[in-house]
């Protein structure tokens, strides 16, 4: 009996998670109707076939308030189309132009889009505000001044060269010529994957990006032509956040001018890439007042950094360390102590010092008492007595990820509820000697929990229902 207009606002308030779009949509046939009209986000997976095209007309057709879309293209060999990637990609984008125009957020990963589908694209969506696509070569970014209010833009160069009717369009509406001015984009957010040393449109993107506040690069062998350089130090100025990911043959490079030209740099990562001079060089030099760093380092990273980082960073709340091999309790003891009053997340992920060097979990836990957040997933060998030694002091943890320590037995939850009265969200995923009894006590007492990982045959009936009525959203 309730009006049309209340079970929208009921339907726009649930969870978004397949069991509640399933227990919504089965109810009937209006509940279906008025469950898709009041869904703004969707995410989508489809095949590249030919009647994927006309299957998404109808499917969108239905989903008018759609205001933030993810469409990723599977890679399944089995299926094929009759027409180019690009011109099946433009397609399926300007079927998005027909039925999705209120669209803030767009995630097109569907194959490399051509620069008049782009143009239909501004023209459609004009409240686009993140944009992430493919592009294929030669690459153009002058088109971006078509969105004006976008504020996040991520760009994934496809291996190959593009058509050569990309650069007809470009020069008949004039973004080979605009390359060469200024312009004032509106970009806060920027994120490049695959650029090479021989694009020379990154020249124009980095000149106009003046407001840029974080920047990710991923795979990416250079930076743009030899012109793109200059304009490339004069965007890092105002740069709060910077990640590079997999970018070994440009990240020293990167990191000495940002040690050199950015004061506002809170937040770093560096994934898979750099060397170890390289690194020290910036940690050393570096004056701008670091909170965050992230190092996924197997090779480049060693106690040498962690003293450097425990001298220079006196602001650091939180460090991540991955798959680093060279790392000893040594550096890591030092570090705790320098930042015993501060530091609020620690990450040790698959880091074998954790298993090498008994006791290093206990001191770490005496110096970091102030910890919010802990992460020790992957840690193979990580026993009962070091991780309870280490939690004895840390009373304040509101978030602890355990994925993946398979030796962890269920007194390490028993312990995790009688020391961490504050524990928000854990995760517990892939402990295979955690049994469903601890689980369920551990929900159970765990007074402030919101959120919990776990696979579902650990999950007894009494700890879904206790879940359920204190509104504790179970992953599994």
């Amino acid at each position: 009996m309730l009006c049309d207009e209340l079970l929208q606002e009921i339907f726009q308030r649930l969870p978004p998670s397949r069991t509640s779009s399933l227990s919504v949509s089965l109810v009937s046939k209006r509940w279906l109707h008025l469950y898709r009209t009041s869904t703004t986000s969707l995410s989508l997976r489809l095949t590249p076939h030919n009647s994927t095209i006309p299957a998404l007309s109808s499917l969108l057709s239905h989903y008018p308030s759609l205001i933030s879309l993810s469409l990723v293209l599977s890679s399944d060999p089995t299926t094929a189309t009759t027409t180019t990637p690009t011109t099946f990609s433009d397609h399926l984008l300007l079927k998005l132009c027909t039925f999705c125009i209120k669209l803030h957020t767009l995630r097109f990963l569907a194959g490399p889009v051509s620069l008049s589908s782009l143009n239909s694209l501004s023209s459609a969506c004009t409240h686009l505000t993140s944009l992430c696509i493919n592009l294929s070569r030669p690459i153009f970014f002058s088109w971006v001044l078509n969105f004006p209010a976008l504020k996040e833009l991520s760009i994934l160069v496809c291996p190959g060269e593009g058509l050569e009717q990309e650069i007809e369009f470009a020069r008949g509406y004039g973004l080979w010529e605009n390359e060469d001015f200024d312009a004032g984009l509106g970009l806060e957010i920027l994120c490049l994957s695959g650029i090479r040393a021989d694009d020379w449109g990154l020249s124009w993107l980095w000149r106009s990006c003046k407001r840029l506040k974080k920047l990710q690069l991923r795979s990416c062998e250079g930076i743009g032509d030899g012109g793109s350089f200059s304009s490339f130090v004069r965007c890092l100025q105002g740069l709060e956040e910077v990640e590079l990911r997999k970018c070994r043959s440009i990240v020293d490079v990167v990191l000495l001018k940002l040690a050199e030209n950015s004061n506002s740099l809170s937040s770093l990562l560096v994934y898979d890439g750099g060397s170890t001079e390289g690194l020290l060089r910036f940690i050393s030099q570096c004056r701008c007042n670091l909170q965050k760093l992230d190092l996924r380092l197997p090779l480049d990273l060693n106690n040498d950094h962690l003293s450097a980082v425990a001298l220079n960073f006196r602001c650091l709340l939180s460090i991540r360390l991955q798959s680093c091999c060279l790392v000893t309790g040594e550096g890591l003891k030092a570090l705790g102590i320098s930042r015993r009053s501060g530091l609020e997340e620690l990450a040790l992920i698959n880091c074998d010092v954790v298993e090498r060097e008994p006791g290093l979990l206990a001191a770490l836990g005496q110096n970091l008492r102030q910890l919010r957040k802990l992460d020790l997933s992957y840690n193979e060998t990580l026993l009962d007595k070091e991780f309870i030694s280490m939690l004895v002091s840390c009373n304040d943890l509101i978030d602890l990820r355990l994925r993946g320590c398979v030796r962890l037995t269920n007194a390490a939850l028993v312990s995790m509820f009688k020391s961490c009265k504050r524990l928000e969200n854990v995760d517990i995923m892939h402990c295979c000697r955690v049994e469903a009894e601890a689980v369920e006590m551990f929900v159970l007492n765990s007074p402030r929990l919101r959120r919990v990982q776990v696979e579902e045959s650990k999950l007894s009936d009494v700890a879904k229902t206790w879940a359920s009525n204190k509104f504790i959203e179970v992953v599994v």
